[in-house]
């Protein structure tokens, strides 16, 4: 265990930490974190439209819905090589970024919008409630929308020193900057039309793109792919790694299950058997992270009500509150991270309780999938559950997954209070001593 340790702590997780520093994993993780409002409000639209199959007078939410998620992104599209030119220090090109991000994006899924409008259904209009689903411009189009984001911040960033004009020109500044960005923007419409003007290549780069990323998402909604992922985040979580450095793999599919998962509620298809699992209300708020990643919550209540070390029982005091929010950075940090017998049962959970969410959701449908999009992390349980599925099942499911952690935390909780009242006893008697 100590070589392991040794080698997590001195090769692994500084390897990990470069990567989640490289330029385009930032700009990405800082992208679709300024996203998270049309997140959010999709969210709370979504919420505000479940009257609707009570009552025939309740406004239609989904229209807003759609012009918040259904936008997500078309914006990314902008933001990631605004955000990337930014963190390469190249603060004047960042709109100009932005504005070849989206119309990369756009002529990419062009040739899908129109399959999608007329392939279908013989050229007549599809109608949709709100634009969730027109051409990719929602989640369904994510891992689009980032390729293209950091071809078009790439290509923008190489003529970031470029300039038509000499130092010591008159041209006014502004009138320069006009010209100068014409070439980088001139490149990016032109390849694309290239490669996807029905006149030339016509390539569908939509749906050549998603087809290569779609096992991923099948992968992430079977029983193996669902708790390799979970794992992961908390394997990655208990070395003080952020799960930020799998936002590019990991935002994509999951805002993408949500959208198929609204989509099949919404026609009255939705079952267990086609319903994804792999969705931030199930990971987050239905079954899994009570208190955060790790389902650290039973961990801090043992900290502040039973502990006997003044340590543990000080920071578990001081945990409650953002716990109750699935805040854990004070708890994780504190007491897990670099914590050898704290580690292994974070590890332990996040092998147990996704294993045991896939088990009764999707072989034994005891509880619901959530069929909506709740992005609301912060959300207290057990109300999160009830406003994803309003099922009793559903919270009779999360408690029990609550009571699985508290018995994979215990004995390692007790071990290492153990470790403190002793340490803190030692230290004391030193203290006397001198």
């Amino acid at each position: 265990m100590e070589a392991l340790i040794s080698w997590l702590e001195n090769s692994f997780a500084p390897r990990m930490n470069k990567v989640a520093q490289n330029d385009y994993i930032t700009s990405i993780k800082n992208s679709v974190m300024q996203s998270l409002p049309l997140i959010f409000l999709g969210s709370v639209f979504s919420l505000l439209a479940i009257p609707m199959d009570y009552f025939e007078w309740w406004p239609n939410f989904w229209t807003p819905q759609g012009w918040t998620f259904g936008l997500v992104s078309l914006m990314v599209a902008f933001l990631i090589p605004f955000n990337l030119l930014e963190i390469k220090g190249l603060q004047k090109m960042r709109i100009n970024g932005g504005i070849a991000g989206t119309i990369l994006f756009l002529m990419s899924l062009n040739t899908q919008f129109v399959a999608d409008q007329t392939g279908a259904l013989g050229g007549e209009t599809i109608a949709f409630p709100g634009i969730t689903s027109i051409g990719g411009l929602g989640p369904g189009g994510m891992f689009v929308a980032i390729i293209m984001g950091i071809v078009a911040g790439w290509v923008v960033s190489l003529f970031g020193h470029f300039s038509f004009f000499s130092e010591d020109s008159v041209m006014p500044d502004f009138v320069k900057a006009w010209f100068d960005s014409m070439l980088p923007i001139g490149i990016i419409v032109i390849v694309a039309w290239i490669l996807t003007g029905s006149s030339y290549l016509n390539l569908n780069l939509y749906q050549i793109i998603v087809d290569f990323f779609m096992p991923l998402q099948d992968i992430a909604n079977s029983p193996v792919g669902f708790v390799l992922i979970l794992f992961i985040y908390c394997f990655l979580y208990s070395m003080g790694i952020s799960s930020w450095v799998l936002t590019p793999i990991v935002s994509p599919i999951m805002l993408s299950n949500a959208e198929t998962n609204i989509a099949l509620a919404q026609a009255g298809t939705a079952n267990f058997q086609n319903l994804a699992i792999f969705t931030d209300a199930t990971v987050y708020s239905t079954y899994l992270w009570i208190g955060g990643i790790g389902c650290t919550f039973s961990l801090v209540l043992m900290m502040a009500f039973m502990a006997k070390s003044a340590q543990l029982k000080g920071l578990g005091r001081a945990c409650i509150v953002p716990a109750i929010f699935n805040i854990n950075e004070p708890v994780v940090f504190g007491t897990v991270a670099w914590t050898p017998i704290m580690m292994l049962p974070m590890w332990l959970n996040g092998i147990i309780l996704p294993l045991v969410t896939y088990i009764f959701t999707k072989w034994i449908p005891i509880a619901p999938i959530p069929d909506m999009l709740f992005n609301m992390w912060y959300c207290p349980f057990p109300i999160a559950p009830w406003l994803t599925t309003g099922s009793l099942m559903a919270i009779v499911l999360m408690a029990a997954i609550f009571a699985i952690s508290w018995l994979i935390w215990f004995p390692f909780f007790r071990t290492y209070d153990k470790q403190l009242v002793e340490r803190e006893a030692a230290e004391e008697a030193e203290f006397e001593e001198v």
